[in-house]
């Protein structure tokens, strides 16, 4: 009796590796460069950002990775300056499969004049060649950019400036507001990030780390259409320390709701949430993840409740597939890695794309 137990446990392990073994892919990108982000679209479209040799590029596959176009370089030449780097920050995809695109410069270093400061844009409109000449929506020293787009046109911008900001378009990123404070009582962690996208209600969701008396609170800001706005605290364990964690984090649709993903204390932990922002069963899930100051993490829902959570650390990109119960299937995965970017997307059959 024993002896059968022993052998259905082991079947099930080596059935639990190969399911998760199957679930995920990893996709090399061209030129060897290094991956910050990528998006799948409805039409089966993926798009990714990466830096080489200082210049961000632009790629597309259609044929899940088998082959990308021609690399396009985001910043045009003209923005281009001796010594000046341009880094990106996020990418969203919009209407019509337009590509927007949030950068920074290092000109707090090199100091050139008649750079665009703080959060710079640049968007590449459906069958352009080229991305339009890189501008800057804010026009002050700022941190922590994202970028959300939607199929109806809308485009926002999110950024850290001692408090949380956010510059709106309705016209697909032709035009933005002026800067505007989200709300005042809001303390964010001023040297974080900000993750935000557009729900399939239409709802503005932002994920940002607080500062409140120390306290490393990770919260979720709800923008309703209809002008309501709501916040929820989403992190559950408590991280009080007297300077900024410096620390990247993701968030994702999920069904009628949202995967969230951030570092706490060093390691990683995840959360799966409803409509209205609140943490729903298991609860907040501590990954074997480590992270380090401005690493990237992502986390990825496949339609049947199975949890993607990825991670760099140390030039490694980290892994580990999660059931709906928030239980580990099979084993955690490393690959070899450059630079701080970890990107990733899943189809509508729940298979997981990763771009070390």
């Amino acid at each position: 009796m024993m002896r059968w137990l022993s052998w259905l446990l082991t079947a099930c392990l080596i059935a639990a590796e190969i399911h998760a073994a199957t679930r995920v892919e990893i996709v090399h990108i061209p030129n060897g460069g290094e991956t910050v982000e990528a998006r799948l679209t409805g039409d089966g479209v993926i798009h990714v950002l990466y830096h080489r040799d200082g210049i961000p590029y632009y790629v597309k596959s259609s044929d899940r990775g088998a082959h990308f176009s021609t690399p396009m370089a985001v910043v045009d030449q003209e923005s281009r300056r001796p010594g000046l780097v341009f880094t990106v920050m996020g990418m969203a995809v919009g209407q019509g499969g337009a590509v927007h695109v949030a950068l920074f410069t290092n000109n707090w270093q090199t100091k050139l004049t008649d750079v665009p400061e703080g959060l710079l844009y640049t968007a590449l409109a459906p069958g352009a060649s080229a991305f339009e000449p890189v501008r800057s929506l804010n026009r002050r020293p700022s941190e922590g950019f994202s970028l959300a787009a939607d199929e109806s046109g809308n485009v926002t911008a999110t950024w850290l400036a001692d408090k949380l900001f956010a510059n709106f378009s309705h016209d697909g990123g032709r035009t933005f507001t002026a800067n505007a404070e989200i709300d005042p009582s809001y303390d964010p962690c001023n040297c974080c990030t900000t993750s935000a996208i557009y729900s399939v209600d239409g709802t503005l969701a932002v994920l940002y780390r607080e500062k409140t008396n120390n306290n490393r609170d990770m919260y979720l800001v709800l923008l309703s259409k209809d002008g309501s706005k709501r916040r929820t605290r989403v992190s559950g364990t408590p991280w009080k320390i007297s300077a900024c964690p410096m620390t990247y984090y993701d968030l994702s649709p999920a069904g009628n709701g949202y995967v969230a993903a951030w570092p706490t204390k060093g390691g990683i932990y995840f959360a799966r949430l409803d409509q209205d922002g609140k943490v729903m069963p298991p609860g907040e899930v501590k990954t074997l993840g480590r992270s380090e100051m401005r690493s990237g993490v992502v986390a990825l829902a496949a339609p049947d409740g199975d949890t993607l959570v990825a991670w760099k650390h140390q030039n490694q990109l980290g892994w580990q597939l999660y059931d709906a119960a928030g239980r580990p299937e099979g084993m955690l995965g490393t690959i070899p890695s450059a630079g701080k970017g970890a990107a990733a997307v899943v189809d509508e059959q729940g298979k997981f794309l990763l771009f070390p």
